[in-house]
């Protein structure tokens, strides 16, 4: 591993589990299992709490929760696609092309249904929430490594703990997509490149977003192979073949090769360097006198984003963290297309909270437990909120 690539001081092999290279497959995911077990309890207790305020509000209401979780808005849209394929024609209509959605989870749902019981709806929904713990597992596992077992800890927490976290136990891609991410960006500070490269690929089949990995692990790769690792120029090389085969086969489906821009125009995405970002939050806190809620939420989230990368970038983050985050908030902050959902595309962002991982590590016990309990329960009220009042997607 380059030095290059760690961040400052990671946390001493004494305070990290023994290296688990020399063992077999089951016997280092079992151990690493164990070690994680404490951070996927709590992340578990998390969203727990999370179902149940919501399971409570749902009923209230007179809704349903699992058509909530599993049957509404992306998921549909993935199912969809599960069911009967992708569209082959551009066509005119907004908002209507299901080429803008990315193949490896509907093809999860695809496959796994035809082999369990239950709806494809209820597949995705499992998926979802089962790629959830993995997502949280390598949030740990970076923390750690980086910092140590409490911080892991306390970032799988806070990950559970977003704003809109509810989604990850949603039939959307977010869960999967940061499993990948965080398993990727984990194989990189490891030095495992065929590991990284191929996840990247995997995350760039999951979300538009997945370009964000590939970046991260090809300049890593890159980095690397400056002092002489091959291996890690293949991963920088194969990384990104994932986004880029899916974008050329939409092209081709389409027969123009702006294909995929062209049905992403369709659902109003171009990037315009943030105008529209800009534009909107001048709306919201200068112009709007009677802002709504969620829209302020994910203002404040977008706000946030930003300068918590600048805390990463002062913390001197490893670079495949710093890259993986700066590409998804220049992407999410510099895209034209629709404002709501961008608290959802930063979900999985986790490098960003590791500045309030380690001020929580950092802080007094009572002060570190008021603060995981607010981001707790503010999280929880949120995501019923988000699924229950609000009138959008999430």
């Amino acid at each position: 591993m380059p030095p290059v690539l760690t961040a400052r001081p990671t946390v001493p092999a004494s305070r990290r589990p023994p290296s688990p290279r020399g063992e077999r497959l089951p016997e280092r995911v079992r151990g690493t299992l164990r070690h994680a077990a404490p951070a996927l309890a709590a992340y578990l207790a998390v969203r727990l709490l999370g179902l149940l305020v919501l399971a409570r509000w749902a009923h209230l209401k007179g809704h349903g929760v699992w058509p909530t979780l599993a049957a509404s808005w992306d998921s549909e849209w993935y199912v969809g696609i599960a069911d009967h394929g992708y569209e082959r024609e551009l066509g005119t209509r907004v908002y209507e092309n299901n080429l803008a959605f990315f193949p490896l989870f509907p093809a999860l749902i695809k496959a796994f249904a035809a082999v369990t019981p239950g709806s494809r709806a209820s597949v995705g929904l499992v998926i979802a929430g089962v790629c959830s713990l993995i997502a949280a597992w390598g949030v740990f596992a970076v923390g750690d490594r980086l910092y140590g077992r409490r911080a892991g800890t306390v970032l799988a927490v806070l990950w559970g703990a977003t704003p809109v976290a509810a989604v990850q136990w949603m039939g959307y891609t977010e869960s999967l997509f940061t499993a990948l991410a965080a398993w990727a960006l984990y194989a990189v500070l490891d030095g495992r490149w065929a590991w990284a490269a191929g996840l990247a690929v995997a995350a760039g089949l999951t979300r538009p977003t997945g370009i964000a990995v590939a970046a991260a692990v090809t300049a890593a790769g890159l980095l690397a192979a400056r002092r002489g690792s091959r291996t890690a120029l293949a991963a920088a090389l194969v990384a990104p073949l994932g986004w880029l085969g899916f974008v050329g086969w939409v092209g081709l489906r389409l027969g123009r090769w702006d294909g995929y821009f062209a049905v992403q125009r369709l659902w109003t995405n171009e990037w315009d360097g943030g105008a529209v970002t800009a534009r909107t939050l001048r709306e919201l806190f200068v112009y709007d006198r009677t802002p709504q809620l969620f829209l302020v939420v994910v203002s404040l989230v977008l706000i946030g984003s930003a300068l918590l990368f600048l805390l990463c970038l002062a913390d001197r983050q490893p670079l495949p963290l710093l890259v993986f985050a700066g590409v998804l908030l220049l992407v999410v902050l510099g895209s034209g297309g629709v404002y709501f959902p961008r608290a959802r595309f930063l979900l999985p962002a986790f490098p960003l909270l590791l500045p309030l991982a380690l001020a929580v590590c950092r802080a007094r016990r009572h002060v570190a437990a008021l603060v995981l309990a607010a981001a707790v329960l503010s999280s929880t009220w949120l995501g019923g909120y988000m699924l229950l009042v609000w009138s959008g997607a999430p």
